[in-house]
């Protein structure tokens, strides 16, 4: 009996202590259901054989495509009782703003695991000045943590590192037809206005996007290391070296379908279950 009491207590004390450490580290089980939340890159837009919609079904994160293995896909491989319970809760065009709303959703399906890459919008905007603050980006996503672990104090949520827009001009700058459609459909000017400038103006432009892009990173590590249902992705999006074919050619702008597999694979191997 006092060997059988001593196992009980070791057993009480070794689960006190994982409860105690981030959950970054005590990953032993999977989640039954997820959600993810972020904009159009999570929504997969423009990946479909159709132009200019969204795809959610090639989403790096809830997506069902083999071609890209999402987190979903191979949670499911894991644990079985995820089927199903794949929610896509981001929108095209979303800012950090609204990420707290869609965390709000998140909290309404009760899911236990949510994937938030949120930023890209706040970065590419009409002007550099149009660009969210680095303080306003801290406060709105500080408001969205605080709704997901007051609501769902028991899920693990998965932040991912906006990805580095300045390499989205270093691949394309040279690309005539790139050139053409992102002046054509103002896409993401406070970076990619003028690309073949080297005017100090515009030098110090792209410069200004590519600093607020690390910062935006710096507030979600930062944020996010605040709440130990948090864990984030070390900058693996954000130095992940994207190649051409990863990036629609109908907007120079958003991942393909390689793109959104190279976005599953990075994320996962710096996520929760690598």
């Amino acid at each position: 009996m006092r060997v059988l009491r001593r196992r009980a207590v070791f057993a009480g004390v070794l689960f006190a202590l994982a409860a105690m450490l981030p959950s970054g580290v005590v990953a032993a089980s999977y989640p039954s259901s997820m959600a993810s939340t972020g904009d159009s890159i999570t929504r997969a837009f423009n990946t479909s054989w159709f132009p200019y919609i969204d795809n959610p079904s090639a989403s790096w994160s809830t997506g069902t495509s083999t071609s890209v293995n999402s987190h979903y896909l191979r949670l499911l491989k894991l644990n079985r009782a995820i089927k199903g319970h794949n929610a896509n809760d981001a929108k095209s065009g979303a800012k950090m703003i609204d990420l707290a709303g869609q965390m709000q959703i998140a909290v309404g399906q009760k899911v236990q695991y949510v994937t938030a890459l949120m930023g890209g919008n706040d970065l590419c905007t009409s002007t550099v000045d149009a660009m969210t603050s680095v303080d306003a980006f801290r406060a709105q996503f500080t408001s969205a943590m605080n709704v997901i672990t007051a609501g769902l104090p028991a899920a693990r949520v998965y932040v991912v590192s906006i990805p580095n827009v300045y390499h989205l001009w270093e691949l394309f700058k040279d690309n005539s037809s790139a050139r053409t459609t992102w002046a054509a459909f103002k896409v993401c000017q406070s970076l990619l206005a003028n690309p073949l400038s080297i005017a100090a103006a515009d030098v110090a432009r792209r410069d200004a996007v590519r600093q607020r892009n690390v910062d935006f990173n710096t507030v979600l590590h930062d944020v996010c290391a605040l709440y130990v249902q948090c864990h984030f992705d070390g900058n693996a999006v954000f130095n992940t070296v994207f190649v051409a074919s990863d990036v629609s050619t109908r907007d120079y702008f958003h991942p393909t379908i390689s793109g959104q597999a190279k976005l599953a694979s990075v994320t996962w191997a710096a996520g929760y279950w690598p």
